[in-house]
């Protein structure tokens, strides 16, 4: 009989691997689709087996490559995804014994191959043990033992090279492996943060604060979020630290004109608005109109009046906004490498060329946007990368050009993914 989590787990592998979705929208929806076959323990395992095999990909297929005489891309894509969730469960999952995962992975062969796939399937999870994963760390090369030991492409290993010690690489690329936490920021309109840790404790949710950053807590082994009261009241929406210092950094003031140039879905635009106290305005803008509505719920469920959205290209310049904007936030499109705990397709969906396009357009947004502060304003430029083409160098290129910025003083942040904050780079500058 096959086992149902496993095989929700396979077929949003599939889906994800054939439609080059992202591995968090299929697997909602597939658990959407199932969720009177399915109990919470089910969902544990089907997340577990969703993110582990898309985290791991490279490394689980090298293993799969050492035992297959057939090459990978000859493999049906069904086969294929069963030996990756088998090998995963084998090597990284310690609670599931080895017979089971051999088991059920020759029980979904059987289903979903034709007769010979089960015995294919059987015969090279069967030969896989732990230690062919501790044989990669015996590498000598550099570059190729992080690759095989945190299944980490090739080409970002090198990027990240460019401003970073070999030791330093490795330690980024085992952080981005990690787990990411669940971190919420404090609404300071509706709460205060004692009332909230007050709340979440006769709720039985265990939680920590982060140091440094008053308006954020961890919250530990909590599922399904969104459907505590608490974020429907709107006390307090899910953001990560990194992301939340941006609107710390601009340091926005009450009645000040200020514009969020890429602020979809709205969580450092509404962030701005907090720390504003709801006075002044706020000018949000996005590409997408069905990415202005994500902000235009996020401020509505957390009682923000203060944000005007619009549908616009943030790189194609109009006049009207000339120095209008007392502080800017760009937070602009990216490669989204600081965020791959949270996002692992980012790893397979990536490709080296991808960097010159969008550091391309981000160069265009700094410049375009530039333009619409005021004398004496403030601008912060960010991403969710950590690649250096994609920060450093188009700040620098940028005041270069640009002798009326400066960067501010202490203003430069390059936060190294850990276990409490994503990878983020944060340059403030200030129009003399």
């Amino acid at each position: 009989m096959i086992d149902k989590a496993r095989e929700i787990a396979l077929k949003t592998l599939y889906k994800i691997d054939k439609e080059q979705a992202y591995s968090n929208i299929v697997l909602n929806d597939e658990i959407k689709q199932n969720r009177n076959k399915i109990n919470d323990k089910d969902i544990g395992l089907i997340s577990e087996i969703v993110y582990g095999v898309t985290t791991w990909k490279l490394t689980i297929d090298e293993i799969i490559k050492k035992y297959s005489k057939i090459r990978l891309k000859k493999i049906s894509p069904w086969i294929l995804n069963i030996l990756r969730m088998g090998t995963y469960q084998i090597i990284f999952l310690d609670k599931i014994p080895k017979s089971a995962a051999v088991n059920e992975s020759v029980n979904l062969a059987k289903r979903y191959g034709h007769a010979s796939s089960s015995n294919f399937t059987n015969a090279i999870l069967r030969k896989i043990e732990k230690e062919d994963y501790e044989e990669f760390f015996q590498i000598k090369d550099d570059v190729e033992r992080i690759s095989k030991t945190t299944s980490m492409p090739v080409w970002i290993i090198e990027e990240l090279m460019k401003n970073n010690t070999i030791e330093e690489v490795e330690e980024i690329c085992k952080n981005l492996n990690l787990r990411p936490e669940i971190i919420i920021r404090i609404n300071k309109l509706k709460t205060t943060k004692e009332e909230i840790m007050r709340k979440l404790e006769d709720a039985n949710i265990e939680y920590r604060e982060i140091p440094d950053m008053e308006d954020f807590l961890v919250l530990n082994k909590i599922k399904n979020i969104e459907n505590l009261s608490l974020f429907k009241e709107g006390l307090f929406t899910i953001q990560d630290a990194s992301a939340g210092l941006t609107a710390i950094v601009l340091n926005p003031q009450e009645d000040e004109n200020v514009l969020d140039a890429c602020s979809a879905p709205g969580g450092k635009t509404t962030y701005v608005a907090e720390l504003m106290h709801n006075k002044g305005k706020i000018e949000a803008w996005d590409i997408h109109e069905h990415r202005t509505k994500l902000v235009e719920k996020n401020a509505e469920r957390l009682g923000i009046k203060i944000i005007n959205t619009d549908v616009k290209n943030s790189s194609e310049y109009e006049e009207k906004y000339k120095e209008k904007f007392d502080r800017i936030l760009l937070d602009v499109p990216c490669m989204g490498i600081g965020v791959i705990k949270r996002k692992p397709d980012i790893k397979w969906q990536r490709k080296k060329e991808d960097i010159e396009e969008i550091s391309q357009l981000q160069s265009k947004i700094l410049e375009t946007c530039s333009k619409y502060l005021k004398r004496g304003g403030y601008l912060v430029y960010s991403t969710c990368s950590i690649l250096k083409g994609e920060n450093e160098d188009i700040v620098n290129d940028f005041i270069k050009n640009n002798s009326d910025f400066e960067i501010v003083k202490s203003g430069l942040f390059n936060i190294k993914p850990d276990k409490e904050k994503d990878g983020f780079f944060i340059c403030k500058l200030h129009k003399k």
